[in-house]
């Protein structure tokens, strides 16, 4: 069983900055790519950002680029999602995922979920 545990979630102003981490407890966690996701209250779930096992190969929603930065350190199991210039429409859970094939931006193509951290942007 592996788990998924997201921090850094939080309440900040339209344009501040958070820096979410996913903390995995598995051994391989450097083979899988792994991502980001969002939902906001009644919508939802929603793709924001994959990075391949070995950081290579990042990818991004278009509501996100330039924004966000999505980051690994494999020798900490960890995945980050640095994010920027922060607004109102950004306030949701979110998820961190282990993608098992497929595209990554398909939430079916995912085994293992976090249970969620709450961001609030305030405007």
């Amino acid at each position: 069983q592996v788990q998924l545990v997201e921090s850094g979630g939080g309440l900040v102003q339209a344009g501040g900055s958070l820096r979410l981490s996913c903390a995995a407890s598995d051994r391989t966690f450097n083979i899988y790519t792994m991502a980001w996701f969002r939902q906001a209250p009644g919508k939802d779930r929603e793709f924001v950002a994959a990075i391949t096992g070995s950081g290579g190969s990042t990818w991004y929603a278009d509501f996100v680029k330039g924004r966000f930065t999505i980051a690994r350190d494999n020798a900490k199991n960890t995945m980050y999602l640095q994010m920027n210039s922060l607004k109102p429409e950004d306030t949701a859970v979110y998820y961190c995922a282990r993608n098992v094939r497929g595209s990554p931006v398909g939430t079916l193509n995912y085994d293992y979920w976090g249970r969620g951290t709450l961001v609030t942007v305030s405007s």
